[in-house]
């Protein structure tokens, strides 16, 4: 009886309620604080997001994965902020997290460098899915940009998967980036043939190929005198998706076309002369 005399003590239940009426300011505060950087996380997130929206080069991924990012870390702030509320000590928590923060980043240092290099590509784009590129010593059609990866599948029929740090940081060659591409090949003309005469079957061969545009114009022309054979460099013309049909059926017509004109294939002899 007499504990619950002192518990009902007026100046004790003047102490509980003022207690009771400060913890339930700071959950109110820490609501409200939840509830607005909550909004603001959502809006920053969706902001971010709506960027990749205005214009169809920006990588729609990137910008997912960078909302997200920012609304992380505006939430972890908020959160840093309520437990202020609390009385928490919140210095020692911020260089709790930065010290944690520089050891992932350490032990996934390789997998951030893949990161950022994705994010260069995501943002630049070199290439996009569906296009031909030699690029990290490989060679291929992609098929897949991610942040970390780029998937590529090779004429072979095989899947490589590279890491973007190894693409971004030598030379892209895209393929497909131009409509239009050139076929480079070179052809070995004896020096007892007409050589003029070969450059109009060859102009003829590739004006009858039906990949083969007329603007701009195939290249005829002699390169190179080597010591057997004039070689002339042939370069015509095709829209992307026909390069490798021509690339490799044309220069099989354009042999026949030569044999059939009577030009010899040059190939390396001996001439001896034997005197009495």
């Amino acid at each position: 009886m007499e504990d619950v005399t002192k518990f009902l003590n007026p100046e004790r239940l003047d102490e509980y309620m003022s207690t009771g009426i400060a913890m339930g300011t700071k959950v109110l505060i820490a609501l409200v604080i939840f509830i607005i950087g909550s909004w603001i996380a959502k809006k920053v997130k969706n902001g971010i997001m709506k960027l990749a929206q205005k214009s169809p080069q920006l990588d729609e991924t990137l910008f997912n994965f960078l909302g997200s990012i920012a609304r992380w870390v505006i939430m972890a702030f908020v959160f840093i902020a309520i437990l202020g509320q609390f009385g928490v000590e919140t210095t020692s928590i911020v260089a709790l997290l930065g010290a944690a923060g520089l050891a992932v980043g350490l032990a996934l240092q390789g997998a951030m460098s893949n990161l950022a290099a994705g994010v260069m590509l995501m943002i630049f784009r070199p290439y996009k899915i569906g296009d031909f590129v030699d690029a990290g010593g490989h060679f291929g059609n992609v098929e897949d940009i991610t942040l970390f990866t780029t998937d590529m599948q090779t004429f072979d029929n095989q899947k490589i998967i590279i890491p973007n740090g190894k693409i971004w940081g030598e030379k892209i060659i895209n393929h497909s980036h131009h409509p239009v591409r050139g076929v480079e090949m070179k052809f070995n003309i004896a020096y007892d043939d007409d050589i003029e005469k070969a450059r109009q079957v060859i102009l003829k061969t590739l004006a009858a190929h039906p990949h083969i545009v007329s603007d701009p114009a195939p290249f005829v022309e002699v390169e190179t005198l080597t010591e057997r054979s004039a070689e002339i460099l042939a370069r015509p013309f095709t829209n992307g998706e026909h390069y490798f049909d021509v690339r490799y059926t044309v220069p099989q017509q354009i042999l026949t076309a030569l044999g059939k004109a009577g030009m010899t294939t040059p190939y390396p002899a001996t001439r001896v002369v034997m005197e009495k």
